[in-house]
């Protein structure tokens, strides 16, 4: 087979612009790339300037090249019978066959295929397909993107690289992929066909090194013979080693690993004092900032405590991102310099593992809701399983559409066959699980620690001693999971899974199993089907409907992103009911009533069926519709005790945004104050609890978070020891703080023309100084869209892109990616992006705070949290929303300094924390940069006199 890859620059993506530049590589049948066409093209039109800016392709470069025809005429001989492969190849073949026509040629009929489907189905962990970012992971040099010639070869080399690694796939995976894409008439389809017949020619068609199962191909094998890391020792590796000999013994190993490894003063007190609070069964809360190291400065402790003792320590994340930095650095890191074998697990909430009954039973029925994308990804998951190990979601890059396939094949605890499943023994929940069971040390997530008390500690192997990293979000995490969270989608979901059609879903396939049975029972069950179906329809019916009124009572909130969650809120209070609650629970009244009866009905048929001695093996399908009904049991009942809005200590409210309205709504009833139960779930129950953030004292103190989380007991008993680990950073050197003191002051959400013309000159100006490289935080979103386009209109002329949060497309980390891609660029960001955004050295030299971080006091829980506090007498401004916009306010500095190398200004164009009386707690909250304030026109001058003092202390220091 020989391969045309084409790459096309063109004035824009309308099939009326015009090429500017192609780009031909051809591969031979050897898999090497034998000739490489590239020329310019004269299109006869001005290219537009954003087109120059991205391709680097100017007038003056084509003005002297060949018009269409002359290109063609070279460039047709080329594509005689090759396959034709492209990146996002239907852009380039548009192009090629208006061209073709255009010139008087005939179409091109050969096979087309994408590198982007390829790299999606055989590398489905990459995390972006972006052909600059895939080059780079493979090492392809690729200099010029965005200019044909070097587009093209980098699509070859990535293509070649594609092909190589298929060749290593074993038969099983190919006849999956094969069988896969056999309904679909597609050259991908044909593609896979070819290389199937290929591979079964070969002498060992499926390679050593995977498990054969079932007609896979997997990575692992039975979990059951996983063992602890020290099994058949008798002798423990730490008898007679005190902590600090341990200690002495890892840091000579460290020096040994790492040439540049020095000691940090912070990380050593909290190695003491994490190893204390185990040995003196105290809780401990410690902030240690950024670069403390605080990571290992929790987890040396624990492996050290649990080995000697024998003892099972629980270290808890809030996010998943820092639970798989902990995998792929921290762990990997001390396995290598810890002197004796130990395990770390990690272990995620059941809905991040894979089901591999579930997708057996997908793959082999072709159950596909939107065939196009799902085959798609049943392709990348089924190549997949011959690369993992976990089976965990996180891996898996599926695309915009990929939550709803993955939720039909998730593991869960209501549809599992336990022991009885034939995949038992490979399944990944359960390998996590076992895992976590040998380990010595299991890292976990907040959620699921909640999840574990709420199913009576069954999911969790026992701990005494637990580690909450990120301690700062404990008490809101608590409140979601210890009160009720409902979307609208979820029980669409669970409606839809149990009957979408009468070929889609749990149901119909019970029903069509039960057809083919020849029990004289078959067809009165059948019946009983039939009329779940009708039930199943009136129950989402009314689901709609009662979304709908329930939406549209909700007042639009003025600082919100449109499309956010929360855009629309209503709190709803028990003693003033809306005067349109009755007919509201009316409607949840019928929902409710149907949905008792289709499960008294469905539940009683499936314990019948299970009583017959034929099993049509649907054992698997019975106990998957009996986990929906559970679910939408759980559902129901939870709606219920929301409708009734008759729990003073409970707060409820709603929320849903503009774009997709009443499919939106999420329903909330969450305890107002969750302190007493977190004392009694941890600091009561547990021997030891260490508490770890970079914000966790508010102007050196931590009453604030003592209150919150339920710890004055403790605090009064001695049984807590709080600390401030001492920054490893020089802040007075690397960090300069700067206030505009005469800067306007503006009132709500919502800035006046001279406050946001103002603001952009000032952001623009300042922007200019940095050259970019600048992180603005808002803390509302309408404030932000008044400043995006006039910004970023003063700064296009000066060469500076401006991306803004919810302006342009993409999530948090895709727009942390494109900041960091461009060398001269502002991100504008609202909430999500005060915190756990990463952007170290050089990409981020300033971060402008336009506003104190105060969360709006109308959100439903500060609200009532406020009237609780002024019941009890105290102040709920500064008892609450000065605390927690003071900790919001650190993580936001913190993004600044990630190194002892960074340097950067900060500007607050907030003069509250100059002139009002609690300014002077998010002023001292800070780890010490230089402070200093001026008129405004002084402003930009002193960032300027810095930056260059800088560089110039900089620069002496490296010659």
């Amino acid at each position: 087979m020989k391969y045309a890859v084409l790459d096309f620059e063109t004035t824009g993506n309308q099939s009326s612009d015009e090429i500017i530049q192609v780009g031909l590589a051809i591969i031979d049948d050897d898999l090497t790339v034998s000739h490489v066409y590239s020329s310019f093209v004269n299109p006869g039109v001005s290219i537009p300037p954003f087109i120059t800016g991205l391709t680097g392709i100017t007038d003056e470069l084509v003005k002297d090249a060949p018009d269409l025809d002359v290109v063609m005429m070279e460039m047709v001989p080329l594509l005689n019978d090759v396959v034709l492969v492209g990146h996002n190849v239907a852009f380039d073949f548009n192009f090629l066959q208006s061209s073709l026509d255009r010139t008087g040629y005939l179409p091109f009929t050969g096979r087309i295929l994408d590198t982007m489907d390829f790299l999606k189905i055989i590398f489905p962990s990459l995390t972006s397909y972006q052909l600059s970012q895939v080059s780079s992971e493979f090492e392809v040099q690729h200099d010029r993107p965005h200019q044909a010639d070097s587009d093209a070869l980098a699509t070859a080399l990535i293509f070649i690289k594609c092909l190589e690694e298929i060749e290593g796939l074993p038969l099983l995976t190919l006849q999956r992929l094969s069988d896969l894409f056999a309904g679909e008439d597609s050259d991908l389809g044909w593609f896979f066909d070819a290389m199937l017949q290929e591979k079964e020619q070969q002498v060992d068609p499926n390679p050593k090194g995977h498990t054969y199962y079932r007609q896979f191909a997997l990575q692992v094998d039975d979990w059951t013979e996983m063992i602890p890391a020290r099994y058949g020792d008798d002798t423990n590796p730490l008898d007679n080693v005190t902590f600090q000999q341990f200690m002495d013994g890892v840091r000579d190993r460290l020096r040994a690993k790492l040439p540049n490894y020095e000691e940090r003063e912070a990380q050593n007190l909290m190695l003491d004092e994490v190893m204390q609070a185990f040995q003196e069964d105290k809780h401990l809360l410690v902030e240690a900032g950024t670069g403390t190291g605080k990571s290992l400065g929790y987890l040396l402790p624990a492996i050290y405590h649990s080995v000697k003792q024998d003892d099972k320590v629980m270290v808890s994340t809030h996010t998943i991102n820092l639970q798989e930095q902990l995998r792929e650095r921290d762990i990997p890191l001390l396995t290598e310099v810890v002197p004796f074998p130990f395990r770390a697990a990690i272990f995620k909430g059941r809905q991040h593992y894979l089901c591999l009954r579930k997708f057996e039973h997908k793959i082999n029925r072709k159950d596909f809701a939107t065939p196009k994308e799902e085959v798609m990804i049943a392709a990348q998951m089924i190549v997949w399983l011959t690369q993992t190990e976990t089976g965990d979601d996180e891996e898996l890059n599926m695309g915009n559409r990929g939550g709803d396939f993955w939720e039909t094949v998730a593991s869960e605890s209501d549809s599992c066959l336990g022991r009885s499943c034939p995949w038992f023994r490979k399944c990944f929940y359960h390998r996590a699980k076992h895992e976590a069971g040998i380990a010595d040390v299991v890292i976990t997530n907040h959620s699921k620690l909640f999840t574990d008390i709420q199913a009576g500690h069954q999911l969790l192997p026992s701990y005494e001693r637990l580690v909450i990293d990120e301690a700062h979000h404990l008490e809101d995490v608590a409140g979601k999971h210890l009160g009720l969270q409902l979307k609208y989608f979820t029980v669409v979901h669970t409606l839809t899974r149990l009957f979408k059609d009468s070929k889609t879903g749990q149901l119909p396939s019970l029903r069509s199993a039960l057809q083919n049975t020849k029990s004289e029972k078959s067809s009165e069950w059948c019946s009983i089907i039939d009329g779940l179906y009708r039930s199943l329809l009136d129950v989402k019916e009314s689901w709609d409907k009662l979304s709908e009124m329930l939406f549209v009572l909700m007042p639009d909130r003025s600082d919100a992103a449109p499309g956010d969650p929360g855009q629309f809120v209503l709190r709803l209070l028990p003693n003033r009911k809306p005067k349109e609650w009755d007919a509201i629970e009316a409607l949840e009244n019928q929902i409710y009533v149907i949905l008792s009866d289709v499960l008294r009905k469905g539940e009683r048929m499936l314990s019948e069926i299970r009583e017959e001695p034929d099993d049509y093996g649907s054992e698997g399908l019975m106990t998957d519709i009996s986990g929906l009904f559970k679910d939408i049991a759980s559902e129901r009942d939870g709606l219920r005790s929301f409708i009734k809005l008759d729990d003073e200590d409970t707060v409820y409210w709603i929320e849903g945004n503009g774009n997709y309205r009443s499919r939106s709504l999420q329903i909330f009833a969450v305890p107002i104050d969750v302190s007493a139960q977190l004392k009694s779930y941890f600091f009561d129950k547990k021997k030891s609890v260490v508490m770890t953030s970079a914000t966790l004292s508010v102007d050196k103190s931590f009453q604030y978070m003592i209150e919150q989380l339920g710890l004055q007991e403790a605090a009064s008993e001695d049984r807590l020891v709080t600390s401030v680990l001492p920054s490893p950073f020089n802040y007075r050197d690397q960090a300069l703080l700067v206030i505009p003191r005469d800067f306007p002051s503006v009132k709500g959400s919502v800035g006046d023309d001279h406050f946001v013309n103002t603001l952009v000159q000032s952001l623009a100006d300042t922007a200019t100084v940095t050259q970019g490289r600048m992180l603005v935080l808002f803390t509302s979103y309408r404030m932000l869209r008044q400043v995006y386009d006039p910004l970023k209109e003063l700064l296009s002329q000066r060469g500076i892109t401006v991306i803004g949060q919810g302006m342009d497309s993409g999530n948090r980390s895709k727009l942390t990616r494109r900041f960091q891609g461009q060398s001269a660029s502002v991100l504008l960001g609202t909430s999500s992006f005060w915190e756990g955004v990463d952007i170290p050295g050089e990409a981020l030299t300033s971060l402008a705070i336009v506003r104190l971080p105060f969360q709006p006091p109308n959100h439903p829980l500060i609200e009532a949290k406020s009237e609780r506090l002024q019941k009890e007498k105290k102040n709920p401004f500064m008892k609450l929303s000065v605390p927690q916009a003071v900790i919001r306010f650190k993580q936001g500095f913190g993004r600044l300094v990630r190194s002892s190398q960074d340097r950067g200004i900060v500007v607050v164009y907030d003069t509250r924390i100059l002139e009002s009386y609690y300014g002077k707690y998010f002023l001292y909250s800070l780890p010490g940069p230089k402070m200093e304030h001026m008129p405004l026109e002084q402003m930009v001058p002193r960032i300027s006199e810095w930056l260059v003092a800088e560089e110039q202390q900089g620069s002496s220091l490296s010659d």
